[in-house]
């Protein structure tokens, strides 16, 4: 951090006060600089000024920019960096940033492609910079208890999890959150007022700006997201990932409804394998989305329905953990009456003192966070595997995490990145 000079009248000195940079100041920007607002905004970057104007009337005196490779060069007091730019733009200004010894906050999916996602935990394992990917269930209280209860030996090992969402719809029924299962469109409205398409687009293959891209409705198709499973995926199987310490996995298959080429489709199931682990057996991991449902539970009391939003489902030999809402916020052992029974263990880890808490505090003094890039790198790289997957038609993939690569598909391994526009690079 900046050193400056102290405060007075009992402020917090600015010598304490990270100063913030926004890469991306509309829309969930909004929410991630309220969360932060404790620090001092100097600079906000987006490319669109209309999606962005609620964030510049709140921090009046912070510098604006569309470029933010221009403002990371002007802007020398930066501190940290705020990523929250739709997927595509995550890596390059995450890199960007980190490149130049910024600490970095970059919305999840922590990035679009799985190299994206190699290059950047890579980096940041490597660097001494705080990290953190906004995933918030990971200061939930609920993981904590995930961890300790399978710890404890609640449900015996696990061999088999259930994984679910309902986006993109609501409940499993229409509307949409945002576009997916479509054709690409083929007319070309004008660009809107305030909107820098170019920019917008960044790394991102050239085509015409159209409202079915933009603003928020991106998240539907390949070149700009991943649909369900990069939205929430990242999710609700970060608690997942962290109980069982799950490692890359060893194959990947999927089915779907239609796929198209452009479009992330309507609604998908994943299956993947991971290899045992120190005293813990392989592991079997199901995702679904779209309003898809694993099945029901026999131990699920029959008036209780399975949350048709979120949810995850830890088989283990002796017994079944459901965790009910996003990002593994309530966790209880089936049927109720086992829940009743059980004798939570004592506390064995440190309580979150808040997601973005743990963030200010990893900047101002080194200390660890929940969803750092070590740990949001190897997750993203897995979910996304699941959507290059889903992409090439479904078939079984098998994947050999060491060399990067595929073993039985070269046309998968050509959607693990794409060649960037000129002038773009990590």
């Amino acid at each position: 951090m900046v050193p400056r000079v102290l405060g007075r009248g009992g402020e917090k000195p600015p010598s304490e006060t990270l100063h913030l940079a926004a890469i991306g100041a509309g829309g969930r920007a909004q929410d991630n600089l309220d969360g932060l607002k404790s620090e001092r905004i100097v600079a906000l970057c987006d490319v669109d000024a209309r999606n962005a104007a609620g964030s510049f009337r709140q921090f009046p005196n912070a510098a604006r920019y569309e470029d933010f490779r221009i403002m990371l060069d002007r802007e020398r007091s930066i501190d940290a960096v705020v990523v929250s730019t739709p997927d595509h733009v995550h890596a390059v200004a995450t890199m960007a940033a980190l490149r130049r010894g910024k600490h970095v906050y970059c919305e999840k999916p922590l990035t679009r492609t799985v190299y994206e996602a190699r290059v950047v935990g890579d980096f940041a394992r490597q660097s001494r910079l705080a990290t953190q990917m906004g995933n918030q269930g990971m200061a939930f209280e609920g993981n904590r208890q995930i961890k300790e209860w399978l710890a404890d030996g609640a449900i015996g090992a696990v061999r088999e999890v259930h994984v679910w969402s309902d986006r993109p719809t609501h409940r499993g029924k229409l509307p949409l959150w945002w576009p997916q299962g479509i054709e690409r469109p083929t007319d070309s409205p004008p660009v809107p007022s305030g909107l820098n398409w170019d920019l917008w687009l960044g790394p991102a293959p050239a085509r015409p700006y159209h409202p079915a891209y933009v603003p928020f409705r991106w998240r539907g198709w390949w070149d700009f997201g991943s649909g369900g499973l990069g939205d929430m995926g990242i999710h609700n199987l970060a608690p997942v990932f962290d109980a069982l310490k799950l490692g890359p996995p060893l194959s990947v298959h999927a089915s779907s409804t239609p796929v198209f080429k452009e479009a992330v489709p309507l609604a998908c199931v994943v299956h993947y394998e991971f290899a045992g682990r120190a005293g813990q057996p392989a592991v079997k991991l199901h995702w679904y989305d779209g309003g898809l449902l694993p099945e029901r539970p026999d131990e699920l009391e029959e008036e209780r329905p399975l949350d048709p939003e979120d949810g995850i489902l830890l088989v283990g030999d002796r017994g079944k953990l459901l965790v009910e809402g996003w990002g593994g916020e309530r966790p209880r052992l089936i049927p109720e009456s086992r829940n009743r029974e059980f004798q939570r263990p004592a506390w064995t880890l440190p309580r979150s003192i808040g997601h973005y808490a743990e963030w200010i505090k990893a900047c101002k003094e080194g200390t660890p966070t929940a969803s750092n890039f070590a740990f949001a790198g190897p997750l993203t790289e897995a979910v996304l595997l699941g959507s290059v997957c889903v992409r090439n038609g479904g078939e079984k993939l098998f994947w050999d995490s060491a060399a990067f690569r595929f073993t039985n598909s070269d046309e998968a391994n050509a959607l693990l990145h794409y060649p960037y526009r000129p002038g773009w690079e990590l």
